[in-house]
């Protein structure tokens, strides 16, 4: 027998968000991951409020919506408050109940200058690796390290040059006008951007495309490829080897360990301060018409064969971050915002491959 299509809505529900989402959701594993997480930050977003005056929207909710953002891909907070708006699985994520109210797009970026001041994307992120350092997921040995391009929030008619002045008004629309820098040499030496100053033009390889850009900088254990460092540098040529180095030095204990490169950092220079830092450079060799700095005292061990091949794991680190984590193109300004996010979403990136270790144990 058909059944009827009855249009008069339900007055009441009895069933919580808890009860909608599937036992086996995957999203059950990262907030058991999440929830230990804030718990341990408690203290630390204490310090960030007021003890007096009106009450704000708790920091954990507005992590897990932010963390919620970068999971799915939803290009705006405001798509993001939509979202959490009729989405069951979003509220019960965040902590919301049915009838909670959702809050205004805005309080992101009324918060976001509290979360930067606070460091609390490194915080979290030291706390997630903390949780893969429990469960021996961590290897303390063989590391691998690269950077990205991360295009600046910047067009390229914002970058004009720094000691002129301002040209008057071209004709055709005022808010995209017609420019030509046909013939005109821009530098980074001379030119700077109006819109975002800290964006340095820049490219990483011969016949590419130069852009407003910043440099993201990982460094990844080898072992399951988790990322254990992570920073956002202006882009130079010589910013990958600086961040390397600085991520190196970082490492903790005393032991000697490994270091895997792309043939960018195959300069005796860098080969030199590793070594002196105690790590054994197994850099990939740069022949084209000089010679490598890197002999045969390294490549003839098996181990760094092994580093070559787990070296290009760090690609599916860049890849995730910028086809889901929202970062192929950053919408933020400024190195301080830019590096915040990209350290946050590492963070994601860490907790999504956990959860998959997890599922494979």
């Amino acid at each position: 027998m058909r059944g009827d299509e009855p249009q008069q809505a339900a007055m009441f529900s009895y069933i919580s968000p808890e009860e909608r989402v599937p036992l086996e959701h995957p999203l059950r594993v990262i907030r058991a991951l999440v929830d230990v997480v804030l718990k341990e930050l408690s203290p630390q977003f204490a310090q960030l409020y007021s003890h007096t005056g009106r009450p704000s929207i708790a920091p954990e909710k507005l992590l897990r919506a932010l963390l919620l953002q970068v999971l799915y891909t939803v290009r705006s907070e405001r798509l993001l408050m939509e979202q959490l708006d009729y989405n069951l699985l979003f509220r019960w994520f965040v902590g919301l109940n049915m009838d909670d109210p959702i809050w205004d797009a805005s309080t992101f970026s009324k918060n976001r200058e509290r979360l930067l001041g606070g460091d609390i994307a490194h915080a979290f992120f030291d706390q997630v690796l903390a949780q893969a350092r429990e469960r021996h997921l961590l290897s303390d040995e063989h590391f691998t390290v690269d950077g990205t391009l991360i295009e600046a929030w910047a067009g390229q008619k914002s970058f004009k040059r720094q000691d002129a002045a301002p040209p008057a008004s071209p004709p055709g629309d005022p808010g995209n006008p017609s420019i030509d820098f046909r013939g005109e040499r821009r530098t980074n030496a001379t030119h700077a951007s109006t819109t975002d100053p800290e964006a340095r033009l820049y490219k990483k390889a011969t016949g590419q495309e130069a852009k407003l850009a910043y440099l993201g900088h990982v460094l990844m254990e080898n072992r399951h490829g988790l990322v254990v460092d992570s920073c956002v540098t202006q882009a130079t040529g010589t910013a990958e080897r600086e961040a390397a180095l600085a991520m190196a030095e970082a490492i903790p204990g005393q032991h000697r360990v490994t270091l895997g490169a792309d043939k960018n950092s195959d300069t005796h220079d860098f080969v030199r301060d590793l070594r002196e830092l105690q790590v054994t450079p197994h850099v990939a060799q740069n022949t084209s018409g000089r010679s490598s700095a890197i002999d045969g005292r390294t490549t003839r061990h098996p181990g760094y064969a092994v580093s070559q091949r787990k070296r290009k794991c760090v690609e599916e680190i860049f890849g995730w971050l910028k086809t889901v984590g929202l970062l192929r193109k950053v919408r933020h300004r400024g190195i301080a915002r830019v590096g915040w996010i990209f350290t946050f979403a590492a963070a994601v990136y860490n907790l999504v491959r956990m959860r998959t270790l997890a599922a494979v144990a």
